[in-house]
This record gives C-alpha cells, structure tokens and sequence, in this order.
C-alpha cells in the first residue's frame, strides 16, 4: 500500500504538487495520470524522497523511504531508464545495484533473463537501445523482488512486441499481490493493464477511481441504432427529448435517452431495428475531458509556464 497525504512541493514561486493525496492499493494495477506540467514526476520523487516535499508524506506500507531497510528489497522504481554508466555491462551495473542492498549476484543474471536481455549482459550500455535500457531499468527495479513498483513512462522506446511484454509483466507483477503505479502518457494501454487510475492537473488530484467509474463519469455514452426506418425514428427520438447524430441513412447515434427507452420507442411503432446497443467512449476521451482545464502546454496556441517542464 502506497499512502501520500497532503504532499506539496514548490520551486521558487511556482507550485509543482498542491496538497496532493491518494492511496494505490495492492494486487492492481494503477494507472498515474496527467497532462505535460501536472506534477506527476515531482510527486513520484518526493515519494521516493529525491526531492524534499514542503508538506506531507509518502509512506509504503506505512514506512517513509528514508526508513526502509535495505529499500531496493522494499520498493522498486525506475523513473529515468536513461540514468545509467556508459560504459558498464548490464550485468555488471545490476551486481553493482545488488552489492549496494545485500543482493547475492547471481540474481542479476536472473532478472536479466527475466526482462529478455540474457543475450546482452556483457555488453556496454551505450550501445543499448531506449528499449533495452528500459528493460535493464526494469530488471533493477526487479532486482531486491520488491512488494512496490513505480514506474514513470516504462513503455517508452519499446517496439510492439515490447510493449505487449511490459503489459503482461505488470499484470503479472499486480497478480502477485504488489503495489504497481505506473505514469504513462500512453492512455490504450493504460486501459488494458490498469484497474485503477490516480489523475492528476496542475498538482491536484482530479479523480482517484477505477478506469470503469473514471469512463463512466467522463466519457461521452450514447446508444447506437441501424434500422431501415432511421429516418422515422430520429422523428421519433427528438419528440421524446433526445438528440441524434445520424451518420448515415440507416444509422443514429442517439443521446439523452436509454438503450431500453429507445428499444421500447421503436416497438411500440413497429420499427424494426438491426442494431441497438449502448456505447461509451474510451478512456482518452474520457481523459481529455477530465483534464481539460487542467492542461498547462498547449500545442498550436499560446503557451503558460509551469512548474516543471515534464510531467
């Protein structure tokens, strides 16, 4: 369990995180969410008390970092994959890592092996890839089989085949019974690894929920209809009080009325109907939505500062 309550942290005059507060429980995925500027990066390294937070605290299971024993045991977190010795192997920077937290060497080899870069661990890691660094970075925070995982972007860099495989290790890391928050920007994947989201702008908490009761809130929801007589339904559905979108002759998108309202309307008229079915937008949308006043870099137009160039 991950508990940060009342975390701000400011540079300068600019206010990065804001009173910040939420819980990630075990055995789930959760999904750490914001625009570019949200302050989710500050608040992930006043978490792991990289940076000193002007109020509140960060606690896992119920210990501040400072006060883990041995910590990479405790909690694994790879915020910058890019932050590693050039001209070490691999395998020689994970020993190095596992020297510095009591960890026998050989579970280097094992995690290595793990996150698919046995092949690589005596080669030099300038030459690595963006997405062989993430996997080495992943193989790190793997490194002490830590009960909490934190991750900032671990997707970023790795091909199709990659980002399948850092999908099902999350999963499966979650089915284990840890503590997994992931920041990511990659909002279709969010939707199928995590359970939970903690969503965040311009240091606030916006919404901490499920991804279904986040959709649910945010998402536009309306009811699909194809049937030959769309145009006398449409007649029908706006005398009722609904609005509809007809993307073409035979088919409405319907709005402010239930599936069961329009099934109903329909048979009492005797139309037929070839489809009817609810529909909900997806987790972006339902994303941009929650987001919306809360975006601090603005492509295209006028652009604000804020307090941090990434999120």
């Amino acid at each position: 369990m991950i508990e940060v309550v009342d975390l701000t942290k400011r540079f300068g005059g600019k206010t990065a995180v804001d009173h910040l507060s939420f819980q990630v429980k075990p055995g789930v995925v959760t999904g750490f969410l914001g625009p570019n500027g949200s302050g989710k990066s500050t608040t992930m390294r006043c978490m792991l008390e990289l940076d000193r937070p002007d109020t509140g605290t960060a606690r896992f299971d119920g210990k501040r970092f400072r006060e883990l024993d041995q910590p990479l045991h405790k909690v694994g977190a790879l915020l910058d994959a890019g932050y590693v010795h050039p001209g070490r192997s691999g395998r020689n920077h994970l020993r190095w890592l596992a020297a510095s937290n009591g960890i026998h060497r050989k579970r280097a080899d094992e995690v290595l092996e793990l996150v698919g870069l046995a092949s690589e661990a005596g080669s030099r890691m300038r030459s690595y890839s963006l997405g062989m660094r993430q996997r080495l970075g992943l193989a790190s925070v793997l490194l002490g089989d830590p009960q909490t995982i934190i991750l900032d972007e671990p997707a970023n860099g790795l091909d199709p085949e990659g980002i399948r495989w850092i999908r099902d290790m999350l999963s499966w890391l979650a089915g284990q019974g840890r503590t997994v928050l992931v920041s990511s920007h990659q909002l279709s994947e969010m939707a199928l690894i995590a359970s939970d989201l903690v969503v965040i702008g311009q240091g606030h908490l916006i919404e901490q929920s499920t991804v279904t009761d986040f959709v649910a809130r945010y998402a536009d929801v309306w009811v699909k209809v194809k049937s030959p007589a769309a145009g006398p339904l449409q007649q029908l559905v706006v005398a009722a009080g609904g609005t509809v979108v007809a993307p073409d002759p035979m088919s409405l998108e319907i709005r402010g009325l239930t599936t069961t309202q329009v099934g109903e309307l329909a048979g009492t008229n005797q139309i037929v109907l070839h489809e009817l079915s609810p529909q909900t937008g997806s987790l972006e949308d339902a994303y941009l939505k929650a987001t919306a006043g809360s975006v601090v870099y603005h492509s295209g137009g006028s652009t604000t500062t804020g307090p941090e160039a990434h999120s």
